[in-house]
């Protein structure tokens, strides 16, 4: 049998080089060192040496720590350990071929994207908070209507000016455009995409701008040699562009004052638009197009949402479904 590795002359020559050589963290030494007992102990078990270990024998090793509970992403770590390993094992000459190159752990399975019921959401966004500074209710308002009424990610948000300018356009900011109900956003990969507004997003963006007009150093049209946070569509408390943390940090507190159980997070709206936008409409391109999503296969995990929401309405109300 092999010897455990904290014993094994390879696994500490391997130790070595990758501590004083490679000069990676003491931690990541300490991550491959426990990977690598591992991977002694199974071939132990196995009664098959560490230079003799096949490929057969790593995907059955796999299984096992499948099978055992372990998730794709901790095997996923464990095999890049090893794979490291055998790869030095070949640069000296010790083995012909690595045999965990061609192994893969189990796909790991992406969860679902949190998403609001379409009550929860009319809820958060019919919230009227009577305690803030009117502006600020109003801003937070419009951001809320724009985050559940387009889907627009965190980023594409802060980043609209009130008005288009060929200085936006050249750097990468959007624009609202109230005449024709459209907000204009760069998304992920400098791609543009124009997406509706709905009655509510123009009505409460047109309250905010109202509001908005009153703030001092704040602007409506390009103005030479005026900085750009000036058109900012979200200004902060002091006059500059409001941030994705500052965002985040308002709807958090909103959600609360509005009542929901769990506090909400930007990208929740998101997915709660597509969510119900595919819900309501089952067509998955005009989701993708509308989320600026550059594959369909992105856009497709809401189909998964829509089915657990369908599964919830028939475990309600079927009467076959009922369990006693």
């Amino acid at each position: 049998m092999a010897a455990p590795a904290a014993q094994d002359p390879l696994v500490s020559r391997y130790l070595d080089h990758v501590r004083f050589e490679k000069r990676l963290a003491e931690r990541t030494c300490a991550l491959y060192q426990l990977d690598l007992t591992r991977l002694a102990e199974m071939a132990a078990a196995s009664q098959v040496p560490l230079l003799q270990v096949q490929s057969g024998h790593v995907r059955r090793w796999v299984a096992q720590m499948h099978s055992a509970g372990r998730s794709g992403r901790g095997i996923a770590l464990i095999l890049s350990g090893w794979r490291g390993f055998y790869t030095w094992l070949g640069r000296e000459g010790l083995i012909p071929q690595n045999p965990v190159a061609d192994v893969r752990a189990p796909r790991v399975t992406k969860p679902l994207p949190k998403a609001l019921g379409v009550e929860e959401a009319v809820q958060l966004a019919e919230h009227e908070e009577d305690n803030d500074d009117p502006w600020l209710e109003a801003r937070d308002a419009a951001m809320v209507e724009l985050l559940y009424g387009c889907g627009l990610r965190i980023a594409e948000l802060t980043g609209l000016d009130v008005v288009a300018s060929a200085d936006a356009a050249r750097t990468g900011r959007g624009w609202i455009d109230l005449a024709n109900a459209e907000v204009q956003v760069q998304g992920k990969g400098g791609k543009r995409r124009s997406v509706p507004l709905g009655r509510a997003a123009v009505e409460a963006l047109t309250h905010w701008l109202g509001v908005r007009s009153q703030l001092t150093g704040m602007l409506t049209q390009p103005v030479a040699a005026a900085s750009t946070v000036s058109l900012a569509l979200f200004p902060g408390r002091y006059g500059t562009r409001l941030t994705p943390r500052g965002v985040a940090q308002r709807l958090k507190r909103r959600s609360l004052l509005a009542g929901l159980a769990t506090p909400v997070h930007p990208h929740m709206l998101r997915h709660s638009f597509a969510s119900h936008v595919l819900q309501s409409s089952g067509d998955l391109r005009a989701v993708q197009e509308l989320l600026g999503h550059a594959n369909i296969s992105t856009t497709q995990v809401y189909t998964r949402l829509d089915f657990q929401h369908l599964a919830k309405t028939y475990d309600a109300a079927h009467p076959r479904a009922k369990r006693k």
